[in-house]
């Protein structure tokens, strides 16, 4: 039993840390194509929609879709990010359970 806990563990840390790269790729290209159209905003303002839209949509209407994808991708790569976390943490106690 411990060893089927165990293969499951690593496998959906392997399926979560390889949707976690994908995604990084894709936050990496939306950030080289903001920096290349200079389109410039703090890293706080991603947390803070009411901010986008009223200040930073307006300023680069013609980036915005990037912008928002860019968000979206960050916002993503954290929570997975924070999934990893926690699989690391389960396989860490399973292991120290089961020893």
């Amino acid at each position: 039993m411990n060893i089927v806990l165990i293969y499951i563990i690593i496998s959906l840390f392997a399926m979560v840390l390889i949707l976690n790269i994908y995604f990084r790729v894709k936050v990496f290209k939306q950030y080289k194509y903001l920096v290349k159209n200079r389109v410039q905003f703090r890293t706080r303002d991603i947390f803070n929609s009411a901010f986008m839209e009223r200040e930073i949509y307006p300023k680069y209407p013609e980036h915005e879709e990037s912008i928002r994808k860019f968000i979206k991708y960050i916002r993503f790569s954290m929570r997975m990010a924070i999934i990893l976390v926690l699989l690391i943490t389960a396989f860490g106690a399973v292991l120290m359970y089961y020893r």
